[in-house]
C-alpha cells in the first residue's frame, strides 16, 4: 500500500510539473535577418518585437511564471550566414522552492557563418531551497561572433530575502570550429548561504554574474578595465586564445546589473535590448 500511495504521489508530482521547449533559427536573407524555422513547445514562448535595421531580436517569455523543482526547459537557437540575433527574456527568471527533483534547464546556441549572437538575458533569482541544473552548449564557427552574459541572485535581498540551502549546478561547454574552447561547471549545494559568506568563495556576495565576447583580446580587456572605478562589485577581466570574459560578484544585484551593463556597453558598442532598462 506504501509503494501504491508513494507511485501516485510521483506520478501527481511529475504530471503538475512544468514542460517548454523553444527553438528556431534565422537567416540573413535580402539584407536583412529573418526567423527561419520556429518550435515552441509547453510554457515556453518567444516572441519577435518589430524588425531591426541590421538584426532581429527575440524576447523568451515563461508563461508558468517562474521555474520550480521537477520542471525542465530546453532553448535551442541558431543564427546562421551573416544574421545578427539578440537574445533576451521578458522578465527576470524565478526560481522556486523544491522539495522534490530539480528544475533543470537546458540551452543550446549555434552561431555559423559570419553571424553573430547575443544572448542577453535578465537575471536569475534562486528563492531559499531552490534546486536548479542548467547546462550551456555553444557551438561557434571560426568567423561567428559572440556577446554572452548571465547573472545569477541568491534571493532578493532588497525585499530581505536570503537563500540559505538548495542546489545551483551550472555545466557550460564551448566549441569554436568544432573544437572545444571552453569548458567549466560551477556546483553550490547544501549550506549556500554560509558558503556565500566565505572570502574564498563570494566574501558575501549574494549575486554572480559572466560576460564573455567573442572575438576578444587585450586591447578590449584594457578598454573595459578603464571603467573599473565605475563598478559597484568585483569584477576580473582576462583575455585568451580569441576570446575575452569578465566575471563578476557583489553584494548587491543592482550594483552587478550596472556593472554587467557598462561591461556590455563597452564591449558591444551597441544599447542593450530595451527590457533590461525597465
Amino acid at each position: 500500500m506504501q509503494n501504491d500511495t508513494t507511485s501516485r504521489n510521483a506520478a501527481l508530482f511529475a504530471a503538475n510539473r512544468a514542460r517548454g521547449t523553444v527553438r528556431f533559427n534565422v537567416a540573413h536573407v535580402d539584407g536583412l535577418t529573418r526567423r527561419r524555422q520556429l518550435h515552441e513547445a509547453g510554457s515556453l514562448r518567444v516572441r519577435f518585437p518589430s524588425p531591426e535595421d541590421d538584426g532581429l531580436s527575440a524576447v523568451l517569455v515563461n508563461t508558468a511564471g517562474g521555474i520550480a523543482g521537477g520542471d525542465r526547459f530546453d532553448i535551442d537557437v541558431a543564427s546562421m550566414g551573416d544574421a545578427r540575433l539578440t537574445v533576451t527574456t521578458a522578465a527576470a527568471e524565478k526560481i522556486y522552492r523544491a522539495d522534490g527533483p530539480a528544475a533543470e534547464l537546458n540551452v543550446m546556441l549555434k552561431a555559423e557563418g559570419g553571424s553573430h549572437l547575443s544572448w542577453l538575458p535578465q537575471e536569475t533569482i534562486l528563492f531559499d531551497r531552490a534546486r536548479i541544473r542548467r547546462r550551456f552548449e555553444i557551438e561557434l564557427s571560426e568567423a561567428a561572433s559572440l556577446l554572452l552574459c548571465e547573472i545569477i541572485v541568491f534571493g532578493r535581498t532588497a525585499m530581505g530575502e536570503r537563500i540559505q540551502a538548495g542546489e545551483f549546478f551550472d555545466c557550460w561547454r564551448l566549441r569554436r570550429g568544432g573544437r572545444l574552447a571552453l569548458a567549466e561547471n560551477i556546483r553550490l549545494d547544501g549550506d549556500i548561504g554560509s558558503k556565500l559568506a566565505s572570502p574564498a568563495i563570494a566574501k558575501g556576495g549574494v549575486a554572480i554574474g559572466i560576460a564573455l565576447i567573442v572575438p576578444g583580446d587585450e586591447a578590449l580587456v584594457e578598454g573595459i578595465r578603464e571603467l573599473s572605478q565605475t563598478f559597484g562589485g568585483e569584477v576580473g577581466i582576462s583575455a585568451w586564445n580569441g576570446f575575452a570574459m569578465a566575471r563578476f560578484c557583489a553584494q548587491d544585484a543592482t550594483r552587478l546589473r550596472a556593472d554587467m551593463a557598462a561591461v556590455l556597453g563597452r564591449a558591444s558598442g551597441s544599447a542593450l535590448p530595451r527590457l533590461w532598462l525597465n
